[in-house]
């Protein structure tokens, strides 16, 4: 459930807020507790999993929270591992969230650490690797579950450590992800007041923080067309119905949606065809074809309004040519959305942890990330972390989801201590 702004605030109000007075002053973790999170990182690195199957990641986590004399609990949403740290005394409760899972990618990198795991993937065979960062997510997240267990004294409140599976979307058939984990029940016994999550991100360089108050991240839906019409000889046209001069106009008029009939001024939004087949021979008309796209927009209201305006223009487009249209859309992730209260309250830690000329507004990302789904259950804040080394051009650098992807480990440090300096500064 979508919290209402002024419940929102009403329930942030309650958080006591008492940054560092200075960025001297912030917390830092031990030479000793960063290299220890670097090992983890390269341990991860090097053996990945895939979405629902990170059995191993998931033993490692277990067993570094249950060394820490944390109650944990294993196999919520498959391979998903929680533990909440109880301070003992009154105070807040807030959430740290990390997600675990690879990407069906051959890694292509030199370091001595680099994958050569193997998995199977829509049943074939394929390299797996950690290219988009989620091993750095999970190493930051011990480290400061390992930080925080040993400061215990300093807390009040608790904490819930999430490592959460199958970010990159669950297996074709199965459930996975945030959303699993929710419906599984991870908030139902007792609500954090706010979570926190960060994603490596090669677009920035080492240490930068990119935050964005309100929408940061856009939904992902799939849509699937199936044009219907009547197979005909090509020499014949007028024998049957074709369903791909259909799907021609069909394909022509969603261009409309987006440019002339959504209040653009208020969101951007995205709908792309990637997909479209139909039709075996070059002199017959096909009974059928199949068209495939993405949606992609940053405001709730106006995604539904999408999907009813592409069902409408892909059913009349159809009919004008004497064919049908069935319209399947496939909701994937909801935009992730920052709380603006809570990212106002968070911005002095981001600036104390980074340093103010490392703390920068993020544009938005057509990219998209389940932490939305906690995020519409309790107010978030999801960032950005910088890991292309000094003196590189992050622009130029491989992307999230490269097999080229490379990761400097000097932001490890600052994703660490962002985690942990969340949590010190919202105490009562």
């Amino acid at each position: 459930m979508l919290l209402r702004p002024l419940a929102a605030a009403m329930l942030l109000a309650t958080l006591a807020f008492n940054p560092a007075s200075s960025h001297a002053d912030t917390l830092r973790i031990s030479p000793e507790l960063e290299q220890q999170v670097i090992s983890w990182r390269r341990d991860l690195h090097q053996h990945p999993e895939l979405s629902n199957r990170e059995f191993r990641t998931a033993k490692v986590v277990a067993e570094h929270l249950q060394q820490l004399g944390l109650t944990v609990q294993t196999g919520i949403a498959h391979t998903g591992v929680v533990a909440i740290l109880d301070s003992g005394k009154p105070g807040p409760f807030l959430a740290l969230r990390a997600d675990m899972d690879a990407l069906p990618v051959t890694e292509q990198t030199d370091l001595p650490f680099r994958s050569v795991a193997k998995g199977e993937y829509r049943g074939k065979e394929v390299g797996v690797m950690h290219a988009c960062g989620h091993d750095l997510h999970v190493a930051m997240l011990m480290g400061a579950a390992d930080y925080l267990v040993k400061h215990k004294a300093q807390l009040t409140g608790k904490v819930m450590f999430i490592f959460q599976p199958a970010e990159e979307g669950a297996p074709s058939g199965e459930e996975g992800g945030a959303e699993l984990m929710l419906k599984q029940g991870l908030f139902a016994k007792e609500k954090p007041e706010a979570v926190f999550g960060i994603h490596v991100w090669a677009p920035a360089n080492t240490g930068v923080v990119q935050y964005r108050s309100g929408p940061l991240m856009a939904s992902s839906d799939r849509f699937e067309i199936t044009v219907k019409g009547r197979q005909t000889h090509g020499s014949a046209p007028w024998g049957g119905v074709d369903p791909i001069v259909a799907a021609a106009q069909i394909i022509n008029n969603v261009q409309t949606i987006v440019s002339r009939q959504i209040n653009i001024t208020k969101a951007p939004a995205v709908v792309s065809f990637g997909i479209v087949e139909g039709g075996v021979r070059n002199n017959i008309i096909p009974d059928e074809v199949y068209l495939e796209g993405t949606i992609r927009n940053f405001d709730m209201g106006i995604r539904q309004q999408i999907f009813g305006l592409l069902k409408r223009a892909a059913e009349a487009s159809a009919a004008v040519t004497g064919a049908e249209a069935e319209v399947k859309i496939v909701e994937g992730y909801p935009v992730t959305l920052n709380n603006p209260e809570l990212t106002a309250r968070s911005l002095p830690i981001l600036q104390q942890v980074a340093g103010v000329d490392k703390v920068l507004e993020s544009p938005l990302v057509t990219g998209a990330e389940d932490f939305s789904y906690y995020a519409l259950e309790t107010p978030g804040l999801f960032v950005f972390l910088g890991i292309t080394p000094e003196g590189q051009d992050p622009a130029k650098a491989p992307a999230n989801h490269s097999p080229h992807f490379y990761a400097d480990e000097k932001a490890l440090k600052t994703g660490t201590e962002l985690f942990i300096n969340w949590v010190l500064a919202y105490q009562q």
